[in-house]
């Protein structure tokens, strides 16, 4: 994947399992559909993986085994849904599953950088504002140049490296410690964790209807959802689960799951409606997740703006100061 997942990459994402799923219902075959969107693909990046997973599967191996044979280019969130919709016949269902959870990715993602553009020009403005005026004053252009750059540049390569720590692409170890790190942060911490269960439980109901052992449909799920907690809290069930225990049991007792989504399993898995029961727990935590990115892209410019303005009304106040002192020690002499 790219170094940078952006809005853009996120909606080609979309658009090309909503293309699948649309031709696919519609009676097309994968192979069908895939030449379709090789000949008019999302974007000029795809022709080429497309081409090579119609050129795998003209040798015999299944659509999911030939998106795997790609590194990088889908998480394993996207391949545990597909092979489970190979395996239970739905594969025009996951891939519109995954349209829509692209599509919802790449709108919250939009929505955040439309609410920090106006923070991000404040901050500019406070970084520019004094040497701008000591330019007017007499200043050189090389010493604009070094006050402004001497804080911008280390300012956009931090930036650039909290965005690239927070991809998804690194080993489980930095991602683990990554998700330990913003589980601190307000709502932004409770909102991956919600979302990370949105995907599990879209994975597990999935992999279940498939017919995939519950066993093993836990641990793929808990390896696709994307967050290394929960897969090591499903990891540390099995000895558990060999010896008899049922998943419900299992969730119950764990930290690692919110009280409601262990109850509504436990009841789905008694009453055998655990197919809906966990479309339920996808929809409502996929809700939760997204309200509460939203809320944190709402207040985070705020909490910005407060800040860059206390900063430039410091400046100001400090370099029409240091005029004024200057001012009165030619007057005083």
């Amino acid at each position: 994947m790219a170094v940078i997942v952006t809005p853009g990459r996120l909606s080609q994402l979309s658009e090309f399992y909503h293309q699948l799923a649309s031709m696919m219902s519609a009676g097309v075959t994968v192979m069908q559909a895939l030449e379709q969107l090789r000949r008019s693909p999302p974007a000029r990046s795809f022709s080429q993986p497309i081409q090579r997973i119609l050129e795998r599967l003209a040798q015999g191996v299944t659509f999911s085994e030939a998106l795997a044979l790609i590194p990088g280019w889908l998480p394993s969130f996207d391949l545990a849904l597909i092979q489970a919709g190979e395996q239970s016949g739905r594969l025009d269902v996951c891939c519109r599953l995954l349209a829509d959870y692209y599509r919802t990715r790449a709108d919250l993602a939009r929505r955040t950088i439309s609410d920090l553009a106006y923070p991000v020009f404040l901050i500019h403005a406070a970084v520019l504002i004094t040497p701008t005026l000591t330019l007017l004053f007499g200043g050189s252009v090389t010493t604009f140049f070094y006050q402004t750059a001497g804080i911008l540049v280390p300012l956009y390569t931090v930036v650039f490296l909290v965005i690239f720590a927070c991809q998804g692409q690194h080993g489980e170890q930095w991602r683990g410690a990554m998700e330990r790190w913003l589980h601190g942060l307000p709502l932004i911490g409770i909102a991956r964790r919600n979302l990370a269960l949105a995907r599990l439980a879209a994975a597990l109901e999935a992999l279940l209807s498939a017919g995939v052992p519950v066993i093993q449909a836990w641990e793929l799920a808990a390896d696709a959802c994307g967050s290394p907690a929960l897969r090591k809290g499903v990891i540390a069930w099995r000895p558990g689960l060999d010896s008899g225990s049922t998943p419900a049991e299992l969730l119950g007792r764990s930290r690692d799951f919110p009280e409601m989504f262990a109850n509504m399993y436990s009841t789905g898995e008694i009453s055998g409606t655990l197919d809906e029961t966990l479309k339920r727990l996808q929809r409502f935590y996929q809700e939760e997740g997204s309200r509460q990115i939203r809320a944190a892209c709402q207040w985070a410019p705020r909490l910005v703006f407060l800040i860059i303005a206390a900063i430039i009304g410091y400046m100001i106040i400090k370099t029409y100061r240091g005029y004024i002192d200057e001012a009165m020690k030619v007057i005083n002499f």
